[in-house]
């Protein structure tokens, strides 16, 4: 894994072919990302926003994309710092599923609706 971004760490694959219909990758939020401080004191959570800031990341390597909604995400458990989260991105009828997992355990899902960013 690399240093990448504000103190993530990230690695992924993106596949040269667009009829791929997933990509996976994973990510550590450092524990003195500046995002933590408040959030909570004595035990930081990494925040949702954070997770999908990450989501957002990934969506524009693999798809060359930006989100511009997010019509339904669920925080199911949460992700401490320092710990691995593996994401999972994959094509869906009305936009891109996504989950994000710690240790086989689910901590978020949803779905993400996306536009092609201009390449010229």
């Amino acid at each position: 894994m690399t240093h990448v971004g504000l103190h993530f760490v990230a690695h992924g694959r993106r596949c040269a072919d667009v009829r791929d219909i997933s990509y996976h990758s994973s990510f550590i939020v450092a524990e003195d990302h500046p995002a933590l401080q408040g959030h909570f004191p004595g035990r930081p959570v990494v925040p949702g926003v954070v997770m999908l800031d990450e989501v957002a990341a990934a969506l524009t390597r693999w798809r060359f994309a930006r989100v511009v909604g997010l019509p339904q995400v669920k925080f199911l458990s949460p992700l401490l710092p320092g710990q691995r989260a593996d994401l999972h991105l994959e094509d869906g009828i009305n936009g891109v599923r996504f989950k994000v997992l710690h240790a086989g355990v689910l901590i978020a899902t949803g779905q993400a609706e996306i536009v092609a960013e201009d390449l010229a």
